[in-house]
């Protein structure tokens, strides 16, 4: 990248309000050709709005664009593609009954005969090293391989900016790297790349530049190669990041949560059950899963939280307790608490006040409920306990759940579970939408928790969070989990192995192969999904 040429990108005191909310105020900020530019904030921070403002989706308030020093109006989408500017979405918009081929015609702006779309799409595939078959149906395909469409659809264009919005969440380390190296190509051919992400290691190994947002205000623009992780993530908090402590030489309990041989059935027709899955975890300890989504985590939830029930009570066991045939009420009696991944209308009811989603788990183990009755003090008095030490942003315990933030939610809901002091805690996707001094928060309570005995049950998409927290790590892929590793023995290459499995890595993208002892492979057996009890 070479300073002195002019600007590809420029955007000078945009500015874009919504009732109530200001979203961006007076950012200005510039890309150069050939800049891989990072654009950081926490959740709310304004960055969706400002790329989206880029690529036409919406129009500022307020503000000027510059595209190669000439100020432009990006009216729509089609609009910043005709200019040269591509955006690879966090979401993918593909239909899985059709082809690869079929999905990138479909994006494109002219209509270009499918034999010759086919050439034009193998020539980008082997340029930057995308090897993917145009004729498989996008439903054979792992999510590294969708993403490949994606990008592959955008490069189609010829981009002088492409913007990625978080393309690293579901990928396994290797296809991160995978795509680094296309992204690093790229901007050495002069395309631009404004890159969007909340993994600060990433983008101290990838990017050039770093502009932070906070509160819809540029605080800062840094070379992201003289800073830290740590100094990044509190530009963006504007606060000091504290360090996890954890307990020195953590010697572990006794067995605490036992899964045998649980085994669930698919939910419906493009959903995944688990197959044979076992582990142990003792007290005092906290067992991570990590995986790429989609490949059982939901399954494995529901069967540990009890929404769905198994014929073989052994299958999960409680302090030795068979609780595998049994609802979530009576494993809430027993000492288990859950955290789902979903948190409107599945960790919480947005219509609730948050003491009525207080009574929904807490009732039994806080004693909420005397004699068939409600005791509303006790809720609400736990509910401002909640929100006090958890630091939840809300007008008191008579708030509806839906009227708090994303992040606010996750406080709350982590909160209600962690202060129950539950033997097992079962979460999901814990620190999800919280910005980095709340995720600091919500880890020191997890570890807090086990250090006091409890038995944690963490599973996970990020491999940092993982890492930092847990003392065992067991990977699920297609509804099977990998043997348990110590902590300090993982390998992040064969973790990413293990997220790839057989399906994660195209035959030409991975010829290394995971040796078949390495995951547990299951055993065919009738499945014992039952229906759910009622709770």
């Amino acid at each position: 990248m070479n300073d002195r040429l002019p600007n590809r990108l420029e955007l000078i005191g945009i500015t874009k309000r919504f009732p109530g909310v200001l979203a961006n105020d007076n950012v200005s900020f510039a890309v150069k050709p050939g800049e891989i530019h990072a654009l950081l904030g926490e959740n709310g921070a304004g960055k969706s709005t400002l790329v989206k403002m880029i690529y036409g989706i919406m129009q500022p308030d307020a503000g000027d664009i510059l595209w190669n020093n000439q100020e432009i109006t990006v009216a729509n989408p089609k609009a910043a593609r005709k200019l040269g500017i591509g955006m690879v979405f966090q979401h993918f918009s593909l239909f899985d009954a059709l082809t690869v081929l079929e999905n990138i015609a479909l994006g494109m702006d002219a209509k270009i005969p499918q034999r010759e779309l086919e050439v034009k799409i193998r020539a980008v595939m082997q340029q930057y090293g995308l090897l993917l078959d145009p004729r498989r149906t996008v439903a054979t395909l792992s999510v590294g391989e969708r993403q490949r469409i994606e990008i592959v659809r955008a490069l189609l264009l010829d981009p002088k900016l492409l913007i990625m919005d978080e393309p690293t969440s579901v990928l396994t380390p290797q296809e991160v790297e995978q795509l680094f190296v296309v992204l690093r190509k790229l901007a050495s051919e002069g395309c631009s790349i404004l890159y969007i992400s909340h993994k600060l290691h990433e983008i101290k190994a990838l990017c050039d530049t770093a502009t932070i947002l906070r509160g819809g205000k540029l605080v800062d623009t840094c070379d992201p190669k003289e800073e830290t992780s740590r100094s990044m993530a509190e530009k963006m908090i504007g606060a000091g990041l504290k360090e996890i402590k954890k307990p020195a030489n953590t010697l572990l309990g006794r067995p605490k949560f036992i899964v045998d041989r649980l085994t669930t059935r698919p939910d419906g027709a493009v959903g995944i059950g688990i197959a044979e899955v076992s582990f142990t975890v003792h007290v005092g300890e906290i067992f991570g899963i990590a995986g790429v989504a989609g490949n059982g985590q939901n399954a494995l939830l529901d069967a540990l939280s009890g929404e769905i029930t198994v014929r073989r009570g052994e299958a999960i066991r409680l302090d030795e307790a068979p609780i595998g045939a049994v609802g979530p009420t009576e494993r809430r009696r027993h000492g288990l608490s859950a955290v789902p991944e979903e948190r409107n209308g599945h960790a919480a009811v947005p219509e609730f006040a948050l003491y009525d989603n207080s009574v929904l788990t807490a009732r039994d183990r806080m004693k909420m409920v005397r004699s068939g009755l409600l005791r509303r003090g006790v809720a609400k008095t736990y509910t401002d306990k909640v929100i006090a030490e958890f630091a939840v942003k809300a007008q008191g315990p008579n708030a509806t759940a839906g009227s708090l933030s994303g992040g606010n939610l996750q406080k709350y809901i982590m909160g209600r579970e962690i202060l129950q002091n539950p033997s097992v805690l079962v979460v999901s996707q814990p620190t999800w939408g919280v910005d980095a001094g709340a995720a600091a928060a919500i880890h020191q309570a997890l570890v807090d928790l086990a250090a006091e005995g409890s038995a944690i049950v963490l599973i996970s998409q990020d491999l940092d969070e993982l890492l930092s927290l847990c003392n065992t790590l067991a990977v699920i892929n297609e509804g099977r989990l990998s043997r348990p590793m110590n902590i300090e023995d993982v390998s992040i290459e064969e973790i990413g192995l293990l997220m790839g499995g057989v399906h994660g890595e195209s035959a030409e993208m991975a010829p290394t192969v995971v040796p078949p002892t390495t995951i547990v492979a299951p055993t065919p057996m009738a499945p014992e999904a039952e229906p759910a009890h009622a709770h």
